[in-house]
């Protein structure tokens, strides 16, 4: 090989190592003993149900400006998903706003997007930090959490030996996934999840061209709703979620790895 040819492998080696190594170090849930597509056919099914249920109550959408930024926001984060979960390309995403006080926004597996308008409103976000929770309720979905978490809890109600009998989904398997399913989305993702959640989501909306500091700022606004609200949080070893304080401090070490993403995707 001529000494040109070995130049040119050592910088295409060392680009790749670089791709390889830009952005967060997050990987997907081990614990996936349910198949994908089942889970994904579960969580449409309810998130369909729910959104039939706002529109009976007639909360669904009712704001087309603010579902119109919330989908525009999900367009641009939506194509750097594939770099967490190769499946996302496939998955039929959807978006929608329901006119409610809660607090709250989420992500089922397969791409169901919701968000209550009580979160945007209490705390007055900007498309930066609407990026920033959004590409976080993503996150869940792309490293499968709730896969996990629906995995997890069928383990718990049947054992792994009846689990392991079950994966062909027969009829007893069906109910026993309805129960998991009903658990995983009650019950809160655990703090490792939510931490890798945070980075991820930092980087999908680096990515997409929104400033990933909003990611920070979101918290601390939460910081301060919940102190304004007099409810405060639980110290962080009495909960599944990291403290808020400590959550700022893990997204803000995680910064210099994905402001360089939005600076590339800023320019011209």
């Amino acid at each position: 090989m001529t000494r040109s040819w070995v130049a040119l492998l050592c910088l295409a080696l060392s680009a790749l190592a670089h791709a390889q190594s830009e952005g967060v170090d997050v990987r997907k849930s081990r614990l996936l003993l349910l198949p994908a597509a089942t889970v994904e056919r579960t969580a449409s099914q309810q998130y369909g149900q729910l959104m039939r249920a706002a529109t009976q109550k007639g909360v669904l959408n009712t704001n087309r400006r603010e579902v119109e930024r919330l989908r525009n926001i999900a367009r641009a984060l939506i194509p750097h998903s594939a770099r967490f979960n190769a499946d996302a390309q496939r998955w039929r995403w959807e978006v929608n706003l329901i006119q409610a006080t809660n607090v709250n926004a989420f992500c089922m597996p397969g791409g169901k997007v919701a968000f209550f308008s009580g979160l945007i409103d209490s705390l007055r976000l900007t498309d930066d930090e609407v990026a920033a929770v959004m590409g976080h309720e993503i996150a869940h979905a792309l490293l499968e959490h709730g896969r996990a978490r629906m995995s997890e809890q069928l383990l718990k109600n049947v054992g792994i030996s009846i689990a392991a009998m079950m994966l062909d989904l027969g009829q007893l398997s069906t109910q026993a996934l309805a129960g998991a399913a009903d658990l995983a989305l009650t019950l809160p993702f655990s703090r490792r999840h939510e931490t890798d959640a945070d980075l991820v989501g930092m980087e999908l909306a680096a990515r997409a061209g929104f400033d990933p500091r909003a990611a920070a700022s979101v918290w601390q606004k939460m910081q301060r709703l919940a102190s304004q609200s007099g409810r405060g949080q639980p110290p962080q070893f009495l909960s599944t979620h990291p403290s808020h304080a400590s959550r700022i401090r893990e997204i803000e070490a995680n910064l210099p790895k994905v402001v360089p993403l939005y600076d590339a995707a800023r320019r011209p």
